[in-house]
């Protein structure tokens, strides 16, 4: 995988054999489908100790084969070979160990191995400035195309991206920049050279880019990586509950907000009160619908984790609980508090 230096700029592949993605075999795909391909992408230098930055998914292939204490770094597991590429054009290659991974936000952080050269660690900016129209510039490996640019603008903020693992990252930043297969995990730069955003998909009907491309905030990004380094994992404020689909919502004719479906056993939720969809005497029994978090109002699902991003395990939060069939006489608004507890990383 190309890292960027330059600050450092890197290209990766991963080391346990081929990409499987559509992307690398050119196989059909449905019509605008957002592609996240995986075997071969783009990371870029974080520090000056060799750590890097790439998406999860460019390594999928490899990180699969890891035990769960692996994947938080335990006897740094060799995953990757990465290209370094400086402002000079000089270029070194280097094994990369696993540090951490963050399956649910798509970021993984690597250590060089056998490092022999100081260091430039890529400029960061600030995507909560991010404006529409403004100028960015994608750095990548596309096709395996070391240490290609393109430029753009910033089409859209405020995108829901959906991860590998189901959950919504918040904040995306869209972009007309060409993103294409190599791209994953490289930076998204403003006008001055300060890194933006992470670029991890794009919508696409051909499996190339149509201008439609989308980069993790790098305010999000800033967020977990010193937990990565730290812990190999991300501590992460939850509920500990399971939520509906919402095509199940729907089934049970919740049009609005987050419909509990299952709530852990001796979870901070269950002793607040929280109830779970259940089975009954007369059928299946809807569980409370949560409407709101301290001032956020919440919709559907991946609004509750969205706002859940902006917490951290202890913080206390007031629950807007809706409870009984929606419509329904005897339905009841209720005000639930209860104390963050830590979710999983992954």
């Amino acid at each position: 995988m190309p890292a960027s230096h330059g600050a450092h700029f890197a290209g990766c592949h991963t080391t346990s054999g081929s990409c499987r993605s559509p992307f690398c075999q050119g196989g059909a795909r449905r019509s605008g489908t957002v592609d996240t391909p995986e075997g071969n992408g783009t990371g870029f230098v974080w520090d000056s100790e060799g750590h890097v930055i790439t998406n999860f998914h460019v390594l999928a292939s490899a990180l699969r084969q890891l035990r769960p204490a692996q994947l938080q770094g335990e006897g740094s597991p060799r995953v990757a070979k990465l290209t370094l590429f400086n402002k000079q054009g000089y270029q070194q290659s280097y094994d990369a160990a696993l540090v951490g991974a963050d399956r649910s936000k798509d970021i993984v952080v690597l250590r060089l191995l056998n490092l022999q050269e100081a260091l430039q660690p890529m400029q960061l900016g600030e995507s909560g400035k991010v404006r529409i129209g403004q100028q960015v510039l994608a750095i990548g490996n596309p096709f395996g195309f070391d240490h290609t640019l393109t430029t753009g603008v910033v089409s859209g903020i405020g995108r829901e991206i959906q991860s590998q693992a189901g959950a919504v990252i918040g904040g995306g930043i869209q972009t007309d920049a060409a993103i294409n297969p190599g791209n994953s995990g490289g930076p998204l730069l403003d006008s001055q050279g300060r890194v933006i955003g992470v670029n991890t998909a794009i919508f696409t009907n051909t499996g190339t880019s149509a201008g439609v491309g989308f980069a993790i905030p790098i305010d999000i990004v800033r967020s977990i990586v010193p937990q990565l380094i730290q812990y190999g994992k991300v501590v992460r404020p939850a509920l500990n509950i399971q939520l509906s689909t919402d095509q199940v919502a729907r089934a049970l004719r919740v049009s609005s907000g987050a419909l509990v479906q299952s709530v852990g056993p001796n979870s901070a939720a269950v002793k607040a009160g929280l109830l779970p969809t259940r089975r009954g005497l007369t059928g299946i029994i809807t569980g409370d619908v949560i409407t709101g978090i301290n001032d956020r109002k919440v919709t559907k699902g991946a609004d509750l984790a969205l706002a859940l991003d902006s917490f951290q395990v202890g913080d206390r939060v007031t629950l807007k609980v809706r409870r009984g069939e929606e419509g329904a006489q005897g339905t009841q608004d209720l005000t639930l508090s209860l104390t963050l507890e830590e979710g999983s990383s992954s």
